[in-house]
């Protein structure tokens, strides 16, 4: 009798049962197994961003700066009268006025990073502000044309050693007189009063000088507004900064509770941060002057000139309605002093 072999199946659902068991053993096992060792840890501090490029925290000065002699003690407010006779065709020969007339063109140091003073514009990629304006009305009175004006630009550290080389006919920067520097440069007359004060974010508990102990503070580094913090503010954290927008942005990253210098140039932050105020008392009187050679009283007392031009023909007001007027109203330009 013959056999007859048949395939053998499998019962229904044999193999899904089986596939399953083995997926859940080895699942079980991966589970078992010791977990894979984390990567090394990266070496560094995160807790804050960077500070920006040349920016520095300050080490304690080693004693308290002693205030710095009033200017008008030692003249430096009193600059040199114009001469109704000094005329760009008129300049006595081998003068410093006489070689820019020659030249056809005034050469200014200034920067590009001072908002409401001196600043590039992102859209036209020009300089524009207060000072760079002011700058152009010396132009006017020389050539007739505001334009016949070349800027080059110049780090506070560097403005005086350049008006020394002859690098630049003028430097118009903010730039406070003192006893110290009318030693080594000529200035006009006062051109603008401005006073050092604080910035804070909007809700800081800082309102004064007595409030900036253990707080970090950001302030220029080659200005007189470093040595007014160091004196009223000795147990604040000093950050030096080499323009004044790395103040802007210590604020905005909480690198720094409070920026401190002139108010005019504090203004200039705030126009670009809303949430920004300026507090507290006027900490310094800082008077701004065009600055010269030592040796060019020619272009100082032309200088001077322009300088009453536009206080008599209401040039200033209207600059400082422009560019300033975020300070609130102003009782007018400083009024003039002459020494001779």
């Amino acid at each position: 009798m013959t056999r007859i072999c048949r395939r053998t199946r499998n019962a229904p659902g044999r193999t899904g049962r089986y596939w399953a068991a083995l997926v859940a053993a080895v699942s079980l096992s991966v589970a078992c197994a010791p977990p894979a060792a984390l990567p090394p840890p990266v070496a560094g501090d995160y807790s804050e961003y960077s500070l920006p490029d040349g920016a520095q925290i300050l080490p304690p000065a080693s004693s308290v700066p002693p205030p710095p002699p009033d200017p008008s003690s030692c003249g430096a407010l009193s600059s040199l009268r114009p001469d109704p006779g000094l005329r760009p065709d008129t300049a006595p020969p081998g003068s410093a006025l006489a070689a820019i007339v020659a030249r056809g063109r005034l050469i200014v140091g200034t920067d590009q990073n001072t908002n409401l003073l001196s600043f590039r514009d992102p859209k036209t990629g020009t300089l524009q502000g207060f000072d760079i304006d002011l700058a152009r009305e010396i132009a006017r009175d020389l050539f007739g044309d505001p334009s016949k004006v070349e800027f080059r630009l110049l780090t506070s550290a560097g403005r005086f050693e350049a008006l020394e080389n002859n690098d630049v006919d003028l430097v118009v920067h903010a730039t406070s007189i003192t006893c110290e520097r009318a030693a080594r440069v000529g200035f006009s007359t006062v051109y603008f009063e401005a006073f050092q004060r604080l910035l804070v974010p909007e809700g800081s508990d800082i309102s004064s000088p007595a409030d900036l102990a253990g707080k970090r503070v950001c302030t220029f580094i080659d200005t007189t507004s470093l040595a007014t913090i160091q004196r009223v503010a000795p147990a604040a954290t000093i950050v030096g900064v080499p323009d004044w927008d790395d103040c802007l942005t210590t604020l905005q990253l909480g690198q720094a509770d409070v920026a401190s210098t002139d108010n005019s140039i504090l203004a200039g932050l705030a126009a670009q941060d809303p949430n920004l105020d300026i507090v507290g008392p006027n900490l310094e009187l800082e008077p701004y002057g065009v600055v010269a050679n030592k040796s060019h009283d020619d272009l100082v007392r032309f200088v001077n000139g322009t300088l009453e031009r536009m206080r008599a023909d209401g040039t200033w007001i209207r600059l400082y309605d422009k560019w300033l007027s975020l300070l609130g109203p102003t009782a007018g330009p400083p009024a003039p002093s002459y020494r001779d």
